[in-house]
């Protein structure tokens, strides 16, 4: 009995931590739909003035890396929330479906459906669309609602911006009447071709599934190179020239494409740093502990963030 009451005191002192954090409950954004999709959620992360703001806070929404196989879900999401919560960013780190560790091992999906694309990109277009539906709850401006994403997350916030014009939630009896283009973009050491020779195989299969990673149309249409707009969001793009898990020409593929087509965007390359550190000092280095600050200080000259203090 004794044990029971210090567990539950534990626990209770751990949800108050979490509130004085500004860290709310788990949004859970299928719930009430006609989608079988309970694992998807969304954790906020609020700033202490969301309470009561003055003024509405830009709200990112985290994508975090894993290879489309499985989340890097604290140091490429809560921890990137918490960073950006302090300062007076709200962020939301999201769950987003992903193949699975046993299917990866067992290639279950030869026989099974399983989580591949759309899922991914439903579960983000439903993240943006309950945001900007729910912004004045939440004190963020519906006006200023973007995706950051690691590695795979990072083709998933890439893949929010270039298909933005392509409603993945009607199909799904979703109805909504606010944007699905996020305002900005941030991508960092992000997956962007599914093709070769600079494809990060893992991840195709993951997205694609065993049967149609094989599909060259399948691997075309994902090829983020590939479907860059006029309309597309602006981006920051973020890589390693030392990345040993994803050849850095994903990132130089993205960034001649952004740059054909006029996008703002600014491409920062660190010459060492490799792949993986988000926001974990103990990953980084002296180059890569810039990175913060510089997507801060690009966050402050967008128009869409006019509303958030250029300093603390």
């Amino acid at each position: 009995m004794r044990a029971r009451r210090h567990l539950l005191l534990c626990l209770f002192m751990s949800a108050l931590a979490s509130l004085a954090q500004g860290q709310k409950p788990l949004i859970r954004l299928w719930e009430g739909t006609p989608v079988k999709a309970k694992s998807v959620t969304l954790a906020p992360f609020l700033p202490a003035s969301s309470a009561a703001p003055s003024v509405p806070a830009p709200a990112v929404i985290i994508c975090p890396g894993g290879s489309y196989c499985w989340l890097d879900y604290d140091a490429e999401g809560t921890h990137v929330a918490q960073w950006l919560q302090g300062e007076g960013i709200a962020a939301f780190v999201l769950k987003y479906r992903v193949q699975g560790f046993v299917p990866y091992i067992l290639h279950t999906r030869l026989l099974a459906r399983g989580h591949q694309h759309p899922d991914a990109l439903c579960d983000v277009q439903r993240a943006i669309q309950y945001l900007r539906e729910h912004a004045d709850d939440m004190g963020i401006d519906a006006g200023s609602v973007g995706v950051m994403g690691f590695s795979a997350g990072g083709h998933l916030s890439m893949s929010a911006a270039a298909f933005a014009a392509t409603d993945f939630l009607a199909p799904l009896g979703i109805s909504h009447d606010v944007s699905l283009r996020p305002d900005f973009v941030a991508s960092i050491y992000p997956v962007v071709t599914m093709n070769k020779p600079y494809t990060h195989k893992r991840s195709r299969r993951a997205l694609l599934g065993e049967y149609r990673k094989h599909n060259s149309a399948m691997r075309d249409s994902l090829s983020l190179e590939r479907h860059i707009t006029d309309v597309c969001s602006p981006v920051f793009l973020l890589n390693c020239a030392d990345d040993h898990i994803v050849n850095p020409r994903n990132s130089e593929l993205l960034d001649s494409a952004l740059t054909a087509r006029h996008i703002p965007h600014t491409y920062v390359r660190y010459t060492h740093g490799r792949h993986g550190f988000g926001v974990m000092p103990r990953r980084m280095n002296a180059e890569t502990a810039q990175w913060q600050e510089t997507f801060l200080s690009w966050l402050r000259s967008l128009a869409v963030c006019r509303h958030h203090p250029e300093e603390r």
